[in-house]
């Protein structure tokens, strides 16, 4: 079969255990493979967008279709990998080849592949399923939670505030920065960071960080829109630096003071910013002073937590308990205003409390459904007329506010009610 037609057949039908079978079945076809490998590996990228139409059937003379054999297609993909084809010179080469192919040949196959979308309902770990190691496999540094490592919270350490944004691990090439999720996936609508890092001094270079902007809610909705994008006030949180070269064998060499050390000597545009970091010692009174205090003020300023990590660990492709995520919890008392009715499993019975009020200046409004047993349910629907009023105490990550104005709870969990008699409770 044509790598084209073993498309087709893959998204002729929903099933995994199929598309693992039809991807079994063509494991031996060459250029099939070869061309997964192209559109899937994650760090492979081609520097153009220029190639989004779909073409209309028609009929490809044999001398032309010469020019677009998969030798051809190799040559120029490998041309846009190393950049030795950009802008005008990598859209004219596409279009050449693309009006060399038939439709299906275009369509199904060579598009899919720049666009490193084959649009089947399969992805790389599909394929390495079928065939261990046959797409290389993206990963970065993930932490451990610190709530429950509390016997490595000890030694010589740097703390930082966890910032609350979107990861991102941008990787230089050819004096060009891609910017990629923590699982590999392409953020394309950050140009004016990807400009601020794509220079020589930073080539084969890996940036670890956090794309933040004034407003979480509001990135999230910028981090893949198609139109009217607008991430100008969107700039990159740089914690972590290493070689191209380490990254991909999973494992680096320097530590995180060197690391550290390394950032601290680089020069960045104003979107790239460095994070603030404190270096304690968790075995003395004093840096347990400062870890506390660190504690207390970071949900004051805005972050998500700290983050603690040795000072001579190395860098992982993989969660380690080198870095430790601390995310402290706020607690705060609102009026319930309302009971809401649950749905599901929680048919008739209490979905979520529904409650409002103003903390340390802030008026929050919040549904609190977590946290609550099947037996608190029913006891507060069973009394919903008597406790509407009344406060309750809820625990939460942080408090958010909406593009509206609005403030509201992240992650908010019942925890008691306040305010009836001494040392009474439901």
């Amino acid at each position: 079969m044509k790598p084209w037609e073993i498309i087709e057949l893959l998204r002729s039908d929903n099933s995994k255990l199929f598309k693992l079978d039809v991807l079994a079945n063509n494991m031996d076809n060459e250029e099939f493979v070869e061309g997964l490998q192209y559109g899937l590996t994650p760090l492979i990228t081609y520097g153009t967008r220029d190639f989004s139409e779909l073409v209309e059937e028609r009929t490809v003379g044999d001398a032309r279709n010469q020019l677009s054999s998969w030798y051809h297609f190799k040559q120029l993909l490998d041309k846009l990998i190393n950049r030795e084809l950009t802008g005008h010179a990598a859209r004219d080469a596409i279009a050449e080849l693309e009006e060399g192919c038939t439709a299906e040949q275009w369509n199904n196959w060579y598009r899919c592949i720049l666009l490193k979308d084959f649009k089947a309902g399969f992805s790389e770990r599909s394929v390495n399923k079928v065939k261990k190691g046959t797409i290389p496999v993206f990963g970065c540094m993930l932490a451990r939670d610190g709530a429950k490592e509390e016997k490595k919270l000890v030694g010589d350490v740097i703390i930082e505030n966890k910032y609350d944004g979107v990861r991102c691990i941008a990787i230089i090439q050819n004096n060009s920065a891609t910017l990629y999720s923590r699982n590999g996936k392409v953020f394309p609508n950050f140009p004016h960071i990807e400009e601020a890092l794509s220079k020589p001094e930073f080539n084969n270079m890996v940036f670890d960080g956090e794309i933040m902007s004034d407003n979480f809610q509001a990135l999230m909705k910028q981090v893949y829109r198609k139109t009217d994008v607008d991430t100008s006030d969107a700039y990159l949180a740089l914690f972590d630096v290493l070689d191209l070269a380490e990254f991909n064998q999973g494992k680096g060499n320097y530590s995180t003071l060197e690391r550290k050390t390394i950032l601290e000597n680089l020069c960045f545009d104003d979107c790239i910013r460095e994070v603030e970091w404190t270096r304690c010692n968790l075995d003395t009174e004093g840096g347990q002073r400062i870890f506390k205090d660190m504690n207390k003020t970071a949900i004051k300023n805005g972050y998500e937590g700290l983050m603690v990590k040795p000072i001579d660990a190395v860098y992982q492709c993989k969660r380690s308990a080198a870095w430790l995520k601390i995310k402290p919890v706020i607690e705060v008392t609102l009026t319930i205003k309302d009971i809401e009715v649950g749905q599901g499993k929680f048919e008739g019975t209490t979905g979520a409390l529904v409650c409002e009020g103003v903390d340390d200046g802030v008026h929050i409004k919040v549904n609190v459904g977590s946290g609550l047993s099947d037996d608190q349910r029913d006891m507060f629907w069973d009394n919903r007329d008597v406790i509407i009023g009344d406060l309750v105490e809820i625990r939460a990550d942080a408090i958010t506010q909406a593009e509206n104005g609005e403030y509201s709870l992240r992650f908010p969990r019942f925890k008691t009610f306040r305010g009836f008699n001494k040392s009474e409770k439901i």
